[in-house]
């Protein structure tokens, strides 16, 4: 393939497909993906000779070497410690005392406290799996049917990613070079939008199908009801009060928030004792699980990025596309096409190192503000997490509950197009991204 750019020609040959194809094959064996990763980067370097192998080791630390990163296992580790603690069982009183008013209050609030524990996790499979432990089963006894409630709890957890915190948009900012406290202030809007999204779908499915009743309170009872769940529970909003106060007014870096936020729940859990010492060491190999997944997948996507921005592949990229057409609304869906079926079959992380720095240059070139791509990205990375067949989420609380991938996957679908719709709108209206920001984002 020729690619021509404005100042070069780009041949792409066997040093570029042949690792492409590797990567992909090294995947549908279920290598791990920084091996994935990792071997294809070799691969190409060695093929191409556009970078001394002696420097992969020193890119590999470099990749890492940052200190927004150090924000990651802090807000894995305090979703973690959250759940733990039987802190985030508070989140879910609250949230159903605020909704138990009306039909389909369970739903709702289901949905709600999956953006509870996003405020304060940053991840979406973790909040998957924590909520659906919870929730799942009262659904069902609430009259949803178990393939809906599994899919209900699936579109709310994909809020982990798009509602600040959130560690996609630390990695992107380290990506990009942008400001992961900027990204979260543009965040709050979008990653609230599909949330409602989210809320709405499920009260129009519930009045479709009349799956759970309720609204049979009068508002005295409604405001006792959710005082009550106030007074027991209002300590456990005391961590994504620091978060979010710490980060959004500046006085806090997304790394002191994360570890304010850890001591803070860990000294909670002991003083409502229900957290000892003997649950450190699971409790931090659980995380370190979790984040021993995302560093190295940081790490051997830096050479790989190297190496193909030596070779011209994301200029070539734009030239082929644009050469074909030049409307930038068709070519921002194109991008919102290519991330949503990049969000069904790989996680969020390897997504962003490898395809942020391909698509950031067609976005410029179309005159895109790069907070607005940011949250364009991460957003329908989101979305793909529960488009069927392969969406990560829809595996997550298929495992949990042993329910047909297939199943969940079908009653997916109207949370797909809903939120597919928020994401079309943050895409073509650059005020949903900018608002909060200051005027030289704008």
């Amino acid at each position: 393939m020729l690619w021509s750019t404005l100042n070069q020609t780009v041949e792409l040959g066997w040093d570029f497909y042949l690792p492409v194809i590797l990567f992909v094959g090294l995947i549908a064996l279920a290598v791990p993906v920084w091996a994935a990763i990792g071997s294809a980067a070799i691969v190409m370097l060695v093929m191409s000779g556009d970078l001394p192998l002696s420097l992969v080791g020193e890119s590999l630390f470099t990749g890492i070497d940052a200190f927004a990163l150090t924000a990651v296992p802090l807000f894995i580790l305090t979703g973690d410690v959250l759940v733990r603690t039987g802190l985030s069982r508070k989140f879910l009183d609250v949230a159903e005392a605020l909704t138990c008013f009306a039909k389909g209050g369970f739903g709702s609030a289901t949905v709600l406290v999956c953006g509870m524990f996003a405020a304060i996790s940053g991840s979406d499979a973790a909040g998957a799996a924590a909520v659906g432990r919870m929730t799942i089963a009262r659904l069902v006894e609430s009259g949803y049917p178990r393939p809906y409630a599994c899919a209900l709890v699936a579109a709310g957890a994909c809020t982990g990613i798009l509602i600040p915190p959130s560690i996609a948009y630390i990695i992107i900012g380290l990506v990009l070079g942008i400001s992961a406290s900027t990204l979260f202030l543009a965040a709050l809007i979008p990653g609230l939008a599909i949330l409602i999204s989210i809320l709405v779908t499920n009260i129009i499915m519930n009045r479709l199908y009349a799956y759970e009743g309720g609204g049979m309170m009068t508002m005295g009872e409604w405001a006792a009801n959710l005082g009550k769940a106030l007074k027991s529970g209002w300590y456990a909003f005391i961590v994504p009060g620091i978060i979010f106060y710490g980060i959004f007014s500046g006085r806090l870096t997304p790394t002191e928030a994360g570890a304010t936020a850890v001591v803070v729940t860990i000294i909670m859990g002991f003083i409502l004792r229900t957290l000892t010492l003997a649950d450190f060491p699971s409790m931090l190999v659980s995380s370190a699980k979790v984040n021993g997944v995302i560093l190295p997948i940081i790490a051997f996507s830096a050479p790989l990025a190297e190496a193909l921005a030596i070779m011209g592949v994301p200029q070539g990229f734009v030239a082929s596309v644009t050469s074909l057409t030049e409307d930038p609304f068709l070519l921002i869906l194109l991008m919102i096409g290519i991330l949503i079926a990049a969000g069904c079959v790989m996680e969020t992380t390897p997504n962003i190192v490898i395809l942020a720095p391909i698509l950031k240059p067609l976005a410029d070139n179309i005159g895109m503000n790069e907070i607005q791509f940011c949250i364009m990205m991460i957003t329908a990375l989101g979305v793909g997490f529960i488009t069927p067949p392969l969406g990560l989420n829809l595996f997550v609380v298929s495992g949990i509950t042993g329910e047909s991938i297939l199943k969940i996957a079908a009653r997916a679908v109207p949370f797909v197009l809903t939120m597919l719709i928020v994401v079309i709108l943050i895409a073509y209206v650059p005020a949903l991204s900018t608002t909060l920001l200051p005027e030289i984002y704008q």
